[in-house]
């Protein structure tokens, strides 16, 4: 069973056998003797395969390093056909996870996820970056904010009909650290820049300091990803933390954290409270059991998260304002 913050109940939830390292890979593992093609469903049960959602593949966002970077567009099935008359959509970047080192957008789950999001009718584009070791932060988060960059200039907004006032991050995991970190950092207007208009993230581990609740075996993974010796002395671990980084400006957030998972829930449960003391729109959804990330994906999970894009993503131009009755 799941217990929410706001009391709203999930339903029960399909426990997975898988191990913890897969589910932060975000790898399909299948046998070498398959005979069928693995879907979505097969390796995450609670995932979906959508076959009719349109996915244009490996479009270049940017450079770093000399590194192409790519992601994949996912479009609404009726807006693949896009011409002046498409009404822009909102627009919503899919970060995976992968514990900083691995992890890719085409990965069944992943792109599972892309294709979710754009069934709802969002204009969703699933976005690889650099990895650790061989690429330690800010490198990731650099090429998170790129994207961003990327996908409000005019060419795109023009090539995909997205609004780019209702741009949104979702992220799991180490994505969740991702997309938690971009909601959370600099000041101002949520149309403009980097900045973002919503973020849900899953089991983002939010406080990568020596300060922060993490478990033994993850404390290597942190260590790769920031470049440093020992957790003790890292400077960086600061500026790679959701947790020290919010303040009021901040848009409005959707966690969810499994209650006995490899990343402990104290860290979201503690984001959630500052996230609420400087006054930031937060939904704070828990899980009962060892579900990590998208592994938490199941029917009820997806339809709370869409309810929250679709409040947080509105149109301005189609909310009904009341008018003074004139006597």
């Amino acid at each position: 069973m799941c217990r929410s913050a706001r009391s709203v109940p999930l339903g029960r939830i399909v426990v997975l056998a898988l191990g913890t390292a897969a589910l932060l890979g975000g790898c399909a593992v299948t046998g070498p003797d398959a005979e069928v093609t693995p879907t979505a469903e097969s390796v995450y049960p609670q995932l979906r395969t959508y076959p009719d959602v349109p996915v244009l593949e490996n479009v270049r966002y940017g450079t770093a390093d000399e590194v192409p970077l790519l992601l994949d567009v996912c479009l609404p099935e009726e807006a693949s056909e896009i011409d002046d008359d498409t009404p822009p959509r909102p627009a919503i970047v899919s970060v995976h996870g992968g514990s900083w080192a691995r992890g890719d957008k085409a990965n069944l789950n992943w792109r599972s996820v892309c294709q979710w999001l754009a069934s709802e009718g969002f204009v969703a584009a699933s976005v690889n970056y650099r990895l650790a070791p061989t690429y330690t932060f800010p490198a990731q988060i650099d090429d998170v904010r790129q994207a961003i960059g990327w996908l409000r200039e005019p060419d795109q907004v023009d090539r995909y009909a997205i609004d780019p006032d209702r741009i949104a991050l979702f992220g799991g995991s180490a994505g969740g650290n991702l997309a938690a970190l971009l909601g959370t950092e600099g000041t101002g207007d949520w149309t403009e820049g980097t900045r973002v208009a919503a973020v849900a993230e899953l089991s983002g581990p939010v406080d990568l300091t020596a300060a922060g609740q993490r478990t033994p075996d993850f404390e290597p993974v942190q260590l790769s990803y920031l470049g440093c010796p020992e957790l003790a002395e890292c400077e960086v671990a600061h500026d790679a933390s959701p947790y020290y980084a919010i303040d009021p400006s901040d848009p409005p957030f959707f966690v969810g954290h499994s209650v006995d998972e490899r990343i402990p829930v104290a860290q979201s449960e503690q984001f959630v409270k500052e996230l609420r003391r400087h006054g930031v729109d937060t939904t704070f959804v828990t899980v009962e059991g060892t579900m990590h990330s998208i592994a938490m994906l199941d029917d009820p999970m997806r339809e709370r998260i869409i309810a929250f894009y679709r409040e947080k993503l509105a149109d301005p131009v189609d909310a009904v304002v009341a008018e003074p009755l004139v006597e």
